[in-house]
């Protein structure tokens, strides 16, 4: 199950261009679409999720066309936004079978071995009876994906998942995606890198509705090699290198300010050779020192 989307633009009334020509191959697998707040992510993935249409451009999922058979594309497809409302009085098991009869399962006995199936799959089994309303930030995210697991979906559509989880809550979420991952196309929309580095095979970056780079993360970030120079100074000497280098990055670690800068030869005294991350490879591409859109290979 392929999914291809082709030539997608999208303007809103206020006149933000929030998709600009978008063209994309997703095979099977995580696939992981990076951007910052504002870049269109949420707005293609709602039209992933047939909420809404494009100006114009085509997306077809296997040999369905979304846009013209978007309710035949919904018996294929689970989708976990950003925000979504639960009951807080109602229990993770009641609600889940709610949602069940709404997809169309009639039968309770086959609705009572789905939804047990689902909440051991997300290990919420053993807290089925507690309110959602008590259910922590990350204990929703993954009723969520039983929810858009629902109905064994072949494509997974998952909008900013872990802003505003806890570390433990969001390895935890991370690996329930990873193990998704093993038999659908799973697309992760997100503006933390490190979800793409640790749970993606191809990614893409986005930003002002342009994608600016498609690679796999493991070969963008041997194209820079040899690029990325890193060095630790102090906040007074930052003006300067800012001045005289390709300056990516900034951060703090350990309390003392570390700079990456981007160069094809040695930068000078004090630097040393960075091995990239995918968060070289970010910043280079926002900065526009990654070149031309790099496509993974078929």
């Amino acid at each position: 199950m392929t999914l291809r989307i082709e030539h997608v633009s999208k303007t809103y009334a206020n006149g933000v261009h929030a998709l600009r020509n978008v063209s994309l191959r997703i095979e099977p697998g995580m696939f992981g679409l990076l951007g910052p707040n504002g870049a269109g992510k949420s707005t293609l993935m709602r039209i992933l999720a047939t909420l809404q249409s494009p100006d114009s451009g085509t997306v077809q999922l296997g040999d369905l066309d979304l846009l013209r058979n978007p309710d035949a594309v919904r018996q294929r497809l689970g989708y976990l936004p950003q925000d979504f409302g639960v009951y807080p009085q109602v229990s993770a098991e009641a609600l889940l079978d709610h949602f069940a009869v709404l997809e169309g399962m009639s039968a309770r006995g086959e609705r009572r071995d789905v939804v047990e199936a689902l909440l051991r799959r997300v290990n919420l089994w053993d807290v089925r009876k507690q309110k959602l309303g008590g259910y922590s930030g990350g204990m929703r995210q993954r009723f969520g994906v039983a929810v858009a697991l629902l109905g064994n979906p072949e494509l997974l559509i998952v909008d900013e998942p872990t802003a505003g989880l806890d570390p433990a809550e969001r390895v935890r979420f991370l690996n329930l995606l990873a193990e998704l991952g093993e038999r659908s196309v799973i697309l992760l929309s997100t503006h933390i890198v490190e979800d793409v580095s640790e749970l993606c095979t191809q990614m893409a970056i986005i930003d002002h509705g342009e994608i600016l780079l498609e690679n796999a993360p493991l070969t963008a970030m041997q194209q820079l090699r040899g690029r990325i120079w890193r060095r630790v100074v102090q906040r007074s000497e930052l003006a300067a290198i800012e001045q005289g280098q390709q300056v990516i990055s900034t951060k703090l670690f350990g309390g003392r300010l570390v700079v990456h800068v981007h160069s094809h030869e040695h930068p000078g005294a004090g630097f040393e050779p960075a091995e990239p991350d995918l968060e070289d490879v970010y910043f280079c591409t926002m900065a526009g020192h990654m070149g031309a859109r790099a496509l993974a290979p078929a």
